[in-house]
């Protein structure tokens, strides 16, 4: 039996939840849920976001690295 290596999954498109604030200027920290449970990744925004704001995933930058939106009210 062959296992699948999701390791490289990206998290596009996930939901998330900003864990500390992320400025205009610098990265904050989201929790993501991906691949069966939640992932801390470092995360930018175009416009400053606060804690505790759900978001989505819209690019990775990196392999620990997204780019986020608010979702809409």
């Amino acid at each position: 039996m062959r296992i699948a290596d999701d390791s490289s999954q990206s998290p596009v498109g996930a939901l998330g939840k900003v864990t500390v604030a992320i400025p205009q200027d610098g990265p904050g920290e989201v929790l993501v849920a991906v691949r069966g449970g939640s992932e801390a990744y470092a995360a930018w925004s175009a416009a400053p976001v606060a804690k505790d704001v759900r978001v989505i995933v819209i690019d990775s930058i990196s392999a620990r690295s997204v780019i986020v939106e608010p979702l809409p009210s």
